[in-house]
């Protein structure tokens, strides 16, 4: 008996490798989803047990929702898009982003 592992993928034909692969791939995204959807729940519970304390804070929690209304606008609704830039944009001009 030998203290070498024996890689077993060597040993397998093209597609059951690539099913492989992709079974271990697909593991992967589903838990990095699972760990965005934790952190997105805890960052969502800290922004709603305090109240901001200034407009750079509120301003930071209108982004927060600006971004997932404007991930769910369509395509199509270019007219709502321009309006969450243009007020991505004035945040920025009124924080002294450049």
């Amino acid at each position: 008996m030998t203290d070498v592992p024996v890689d077993l993928d060597k040993h397998r034909g093209m597609a059951a490798q690539k099913a492989t692969d992709l079974r271990r791939a697909l593991a992967d995204v589903e838990n990095n989803v699972r760990e965005l959807r934790e952190r997105e729940a805890d960052l969502e519970n800290r922004m709603m047990s305090a109240p901001a304390t200034s407009w750079p804070e509120a301003a930071v929690k209108a982004r927060y929702l600006l971004n997932l209304y404007a991930a769910s606008l369509s395509t199509e609704d270019t007219r709502h898009r321009a309006l969450v830039a243009a007020l991505f944009d004035d945040f920025a001009k009124l924080s002294g982003e450049s």
